[in-house]
């Protein structure tokens, strides 16, 4: 047997202080690689009668730490493991009489591990035991029973010896080392993890493992599948949990500029800080200030940023602020190690093209199949391409895919292949509109595409047809966003963010072109020149539809007065981002104009011209710097979308403007006083809106929002955004004064029936979050659809809900919980309403001084309840329950029966069968956690335990 410390090496160590330590961290990298597999660390003539704690770290081949001879001390009090993937006994039973100082013991990443102790003898005297990342632990101690293939790693009965426990952390254990991990979805559609790409994707993930290596470069041409396997390492990098966040950003607008330019600089700094909820607003710098704050923010962090679609050299990215550590693709340069990306095997080609759904024929078409794949040349995205196309089509068609590929083939070369399918795939298209829209997304590629912008532009070209509501339009849309994304014409980056995969070329002269015919036929210009020195006094274009000259890097010259007047045509303009001070004149010649779009031009303040455009229904307005809106926005009556987003200086909004606009739909606006809104605009027609007072952060995941902060109730909210508040699905109050209630139920007809998210935080006057003034029995479940509730910072919050009793299929929807600092709060729900919680998947409940019990039981208000012979049923669907820093918790929920155990922290009939993660931390009245009386399955499904009393 080989040991580390032999009698060679070491010959005694009598003289060990009492408070000696030993480490030893990858001792194995400095004894040679012919060890034998049965290594331990000690010899049986090694000794420290002294020795107190023992750390041992990276011992890749250590199987035993003590020889079976072994004397070893019995000081010591401290044993740490971490990184022996070998071991497999951490102290056998016979020496377990020599180990009874031992206080704390802390195993990590030991993979072949299956017991801690051979024996529960010396568990009692354990104070601290953090058991982590053990993929085959199967029972914290092994009492020889042969039948251990349980779902648990320590037994109820079991906790009963921990009496002097005072922390335990057991964080992925058991988890089986087989488990097939699955891989991110996205990229090329219906990809497969083909054998080919598992030697590149696992160099990657060595590399990322790799401490040494904080930048990696993925390249290869065009369609051959670098967003994928992008997207799968990022994956695999979450499981592992190499990292502590991750962002993902396509970054082809790259390609556009020599330079990285200041409004994407400032966009993707806006990004980095949203993932973190970093208030970048707050931060007064300009980008380079912002990108020295980023960096050094982001280096005490483990972030994977992944910056797709790159073609720049990486170092023009350090503008931004991002540390080395990203990964990225496409051409990449300057990267400390990269890797290409090859094309599919004939065998995994043909296999894709079968997954993808056009496999399904008969014999006959077998010869084309495979022919057709040929002219693929291997490259996934030509394939999915071509295989979604051909679903359900005729053999004719098939023929003609096959004939349109080898036409094209003369073009040669891999790079042309996915043109010539996307060419075939495009004409194939079934609806127009869907090659419409899809043009357009291709048209608009000034880096992520929004479903927002997208609607505002669709409408107005009338790409729907006859449309009745913008709700109707915006179902029409996402609807073909469908097709398209089921094509892979599309890729979907959040549930609003898209990208499209196709991109017209921007390598014609502005001068040269507006000389030409084409101009005088042209419907869509995207101005995106190479070289503008200067706009021509005007351009005609007399069947020009649709004009987005918006972020434009080049073009930081003048608009001439009578730039636009050979538009007549016109529908849609886009100038945002643009620098002007005022508009030019011959704007009021676009009669035609249905959408204006002037968002970010931080040097406009005059705007009064858009008065004339009287049959505008579409107008953005994100980020004006004037101090008033004017009054001759009264004018447009025919408005049905006005974004008034991120306006920090608006100041003086006229009465009229806003209670004119009986036809708008839409309305997203952001103020710094709620005394801008009148108290009398009714919003009959409004649909969707995003309103915010004094919030100049934060994203938005529905479209009927309302944030209000620095509030009064009373005071500053009119009858209008009263109704607003019970149509919305989303609310977020902050400071709210003026009232002790948030939310009076029921208030009237829908009585906040769409709500989906509330949060409530730092309002010292609120005592109850809901206040039910009708003595009548509620006949309705109230809160059908609350997915999440946030309550935060309120110092005199005494109830939740406060009034009759709620009806039992209340707050059904209700998936997460989250209470913190509420310190008056002494129970948060009352038996008959957390019945109704079938959905709750997870509970954190944090520093709240005087909180007694979670659920409790209002017999006064509850005496219809059978205490015998119901069955509890509650949280059937907890996932994580967080119990954190509540000195006065008794109980989660009381005992109801009377022969039941009243010290038990949870009632004995309630089970978590399904909860992954529990954490008890500063709850020291908790008694009896572990109830013998509790259903077998309570608990048996946590992998994660966090105890510290």
């Amino acid at each position: 047997m080989r040991s580390v410390l032999s009698w060679e090496t070491i010959v005694h160590y009598p003289r060990y202080k009492l408070r000696g330590q030993i480490r030893f961290k990858d001792t194995m990298l400095s004894l040679g690689s012919d060890l034998l597999s049965n290594y331990c660390l000690y010899c049986r003539f090694v000794s420290f009668p002294n020795l107190e704690e023992l750390n041992l770290s990276g011992l890749s081949m250590l199987k035993m730490i003590w020889h079976p001879q072994h004397e070893f001390s019995d000081k010591l009090r401290i044993l740490r493991v971490c990184t022996c993937l070998c071991l497999v006994n951490l102290i056998p039973s016979h020496l377990l009489q020599r180990f009874q100082n031992l206080k704390e013991v802390v195993v990590r990443d030991c993979e072949v591990l299956n017991y801690v102790f051979d024996d529960e003898g010396i568990l009692p005297k354990i104070e601290i035991l953090k058991l982590e990342e053990l993929p085959n632990l199967r029972l914290i101690f092994n009492n020889g029973d042969k039948n251990d293939n349980m779902r648990y790693l320590l037994s109820l009965s079991k906790f009963k010896v921990l009496e002097h426990m005072k922390e335990l952390h057991v964080i992925n254990c058991g988890k089986s080392i087989d488990e097939e991990v699955p891989l991110f979805d996205g990229g090329v559609c219906n990809y497969e993890a083909f054998e080919s790409r598992a030697p590149i994707f696992d160099k990657i993930m060595d590399s990322l493992r790799d401490d040494n290596i904080n930048s990696i470069g993925v390249e290869g041409i065009g369609g051959v599948g670098k967003t994928t396997i992008v997207k799968q390492v990022a994956h695999q990098a979450k499981q592992e949990r190499l990292l502590t966040k991750q962002l993902y950003l396509y970054v082809s607008w790259i390609r556009h500029s020599d330079n990285l330019r200041q409004e994407v600089i400032s966009d993707i700094q806006e990004k980095i800080a949203e993932m973190f909820d970093w208030e970048i607003e707050d931060w007064f710098m300009d980008e380079s200030e912002r990108a020295v704050e980023l960096k050094k923010r982001l280096k005490k962090k483990k972030t994977l940023i992944i910056l797709d679609d790159n073609w720049k050299e990486i170092h023009d990215l350090e503008k931004i602020g991002i540390p080395s550590c990203l990964l990225s693709k496409d051409m990449m340069m300057g990267t400390q190690t990269c890797f290409e990306v090859e094309t599919l095997s004939p065998d995994e080609a043909l296999t894709l093209f079968k997954n993808t759904g056009a496999g399904g024929v008969d014999s006959t078409m077998e010869e084309n199949i495979t022919e057709l794949i040929k002219e693929c040349e291997g490259l996934p995205l030509a394939i999915v391409t071509i295989a979604n196309t051909l679903k359900d089509e005729t053999m004719d068609v098939w023929k003609n895919a096959l004939d349109h590929l080898k036409n094209c083939a003369a073009a040669n070369g891999k790079k042309k292949v996915v043109y010539s399918c996307a060419e075939w795939s495009y004409t194939h298209l079934k609806d127009d509109d869907v090659k419409s829209l899809l043009l357009l997304c291709g048209q608009l590629d000034f880096g992520d595409i929004s479903i927002d912008h997208l609607l505002q532009y669709a409408i107005s070209l009338d790409l729907f047809g006859t449309i009745d509501s913008l709700d109707q339009a915006r179902n029409r849309l996402l609807e073909l966003v469908e097709i398209l994304k089921a094509s892979c014409w599309l890729i979907e980056l959040d549930h609003q963010k898209l990208h499209p995969r196709i991109v017209f070329k921007e390598d014609v002269r502005l001068e040269e072109w507006s000389n030409s015919d084409e101009s005088n036929r042209c419907a869509f210009l995207s101005l995106h020149c190479k070289v503008v020195p200067k706009l021509p006094q005007q351009l005609v274009c007399p069947e020009l539809q649709c004009f987005p000259l918006r972020n434009n890097p080049s073009l930081n010259i003048p608009i001439p007065n009578t730039f636009f007047q050979g538009m007549k045509k016109l529908q849609v303009l886009d100038l945002s981002d643009m620098d002007f001070t005022i508009l030019p004149s011959s704007l009021d010649s676009l009669e035609n104009l249905q959408t204006l779009r002037l968002d970010r031009c931080h040097r406009l303040e005059d705007i009064a011209l858009i008065g004339k455009l009287t049959k505008l229904q579409v107008l953005s307005l994100v980020g004006f710097v004037s101090q008033h809106l004017p009054d001759e926005m009264e004018q447009l009556t025919n408005l049905r979308l006005l974004d008034l987003n991120d306006c920090k200086e608006l100041k003086v909004i006229p009465h009229n403007v806003l209670s004119i606009l009986s036809r708008l739909e839409c309305l997203r606006i952001r103020l710094s006083n709620a005394k801008l809104l009148p108290k009398d605009i009714q919003f009959e027609n409004l649909t969707r809106y995003v309103i915010s007072i004094r919030y100049w952060s934060g994203s938005r995941i529905t479209d009927r929002l309302l944030k209000l902060n620095k509030v009064n109730i009373s005071l500053d909210l009119g009858d209008g955004i009263r109704k607003l508040l019970e149509r919305s699905e989303e609310l977020e109050f902050n400071h709210l004064s003026g009232t002790n209630y948030v939310l009076q139920y029921p208030l009237g007809g829908e009585s906040f029936v769409k709500l989906k998210r509330l949060k409530v935080s730092e309002s010292p006057e609120i005592e109850y979050i809901i206040y039910s003034k009708d003595q009548r029995v509620l006949e309705h479940d109230a809160f059908p659809l609350l997915e999440s509730l946030d309550l935060w910072g309120l110092e005199n919050l005494r109830k939740v809900w406060h009034g009759r009793l709620i009806p039992g299929g209340s707050f059904g929807n209700l998936k997460t919980l989250y209470v913190y600092q509420c310190h008056k709060l002494r129970y948060l729900f009352s038996l008959s309403t957390v019945r109704g919680l079938s959905q709750l998947e997870n509970m954190t409940i944090q520093n709240c001084k005087t909180m007694e019990q979670i659920i409790t039981y209002e017999r006064e208000l509850e005496d219809e309840y059978d205490e015998g012979g119901t069955n509890l049923e509650l949280f059937p669907n907890l996932r994580t329950l967080k119990l954190q820093n509540l000195p006065k918790l008794i109980n989660f929920i009381p005992e109801l029966e009377t022969n039941a155990r009243q010290d038990s922290s949870f009632n004995h009939k309630v089970s978590f069968s399904k909860l992954k993660e529990l954490e008890l931390l500063q709850v020291p009245k908790l008694k009896d956690v572990w109830n013998p009386q509790r259903p077998f399955e309570s608990f048996s499904n946590v992998r994660i335990l966090k105890w510290k009393a």
